[in-house]
């Protein structure tokens, strides 16, 4: 079988390599399609080199098709299309609180451990959800993001009627208000690429460019000064931190999805007190999180069609990623690991 394998210093190779047997409550898959992650990136970046320490398999947005079990697995049958929740949960530590999607001792499958940029990929049992037949293996892979996005509307209690603003209209922050939408919500979307602005339009969504319009003047207006019961920051910049505040009403919540590692950025601390704003982080997802996903995209609503922006086979990983590095307005990219 044949595996990229990310090697360092913005390289993959494909390499044939052997496909692991499964273990008692394992189950080997034939990988369908892997989307790349925004952490994919950093990887390739460099980043996570100490974490993932090269040369590795990676990717863990992933559909698959059940190929051979382990002892002791009865849930899933081969043949069954599935995606992978690609997390390992290890031992409970009373600082988790039994949240052991975010424990001490969590490891992330395709980072932690080999991911799914390969034909044949195996994984703990549990990780598996069975799709429905209505829902392609090209479209499932689709399921990891959007489990984020339902994870992080959940933590954001978002009701129906609500105002809605998502500051940052990538493929997480296009997600989100598209699960925004499914609750009923008024959503709104802040993005300052012109092509994602647009392509945002023609879903329907309203939408505000923060580099030619006032977002605070502009989120009023829409909302008839009620402005914004809940936003969540997914554009992991200093405008979408900075604004976050302005934009949100009394008793509203802020949901932290954007990742912001590195440089600090200053939070206007007085306006919690002020409105009793809620600060609220959100991170990966749970297994409810992975069957409201799975609901929702067989439901038909989100034209995944328009959100991929191209499908490569495995050994064109390395010109995917870097066509990634150049194109800002490209949404999701897949990786066929089926086809050579």
């Amino acid at each position: 079988m044949k595996a990229a394998f990310y090697n360092g210093n913005k390289k993959f190779s494909i390499v044939e390599n052997a496909p692991v047997p499964p273990g008692p409550n394992e189950v080997r898959l034939n990988v369908g399609y892997c989307g790349v992650c925004g952490t994919d990136i950093h990887i390739y970046h460099g980043v996570m080199d100490q974490r993932v320490r090269p040369p590795q398999i990676v990717g863990h947005e992933a559909s698959a098709v059940v190929a051979e079990l382990g002892n002791g697995v009865t849930h899933v049958k081969p043949g069954d299309r599935v995606a992978v929740r690609p997390l390992k949960f290890g031992a409970e530590h009373p600082f988790d609180k039994g949240y052991t999607h975010v424990g001490k001792n969590l490891q992330f499958i395709g980072i932690d451990s080999p991911g799914a940029f390969q034909n044949s990929w195996t994984v703990p049992a549990y990780t598996l959800h069975k799709l429905p037949d209505t829902l392609s293996l090209e479209f499932g892979a689709f399921v990891e993001p959007l489990a984020v996005a339902c994870h992080d509307v959940k933590i954001g209690r978002v009701k129906a009627r609500e105002n809605c603003l998502v500051i940052g209209g990538g493929p997480i922050g296009t997600l989100i208000a598209f699960v925004l939408k499914e609750k009923g919500a008024n959503v709104i979307v802040s993005e300052v690429n012109e092509s994602r602005l647009n392509m945002l339009k023609s879903f329907g969504f309203q939408v505000i460019n923060p580099v030619s319009e006032d977002l605070k003047k502009r989120v009023s207006d829409i909302t008839n000064e009620a402005m914004a019961d809940c936003v969540f920051e997914v554009s992991g910049s200093l405008a979408g931190v900075e604004a976050m505040t302005e934009v949100v009403n009394v008793r509203g919540r802020i949901v932290m999805v954007a990742i912001h590692g590195g440089e600090k950025k200053p939070v206007d601390l007085f306006k919690f007190f002020w409105s009793e704003i809620e600060l609220l982080g959100a991170r990966l997802y749970q297994e409810e999180d992975y069957e409201e996903a799975i609901k929702i995209a067989a439901a038909g609503n989100i034209p995944f069609d328009s959100l991929i922006t191209r499908v490569s086979p495995l050994a064109e990983i390395q010109s995917v990623f870097e066509e990634i590095d150049r194109n800002p307005a490209g949404m999701k990219y897949l990786i066929d690991c089926q086809r050579l």
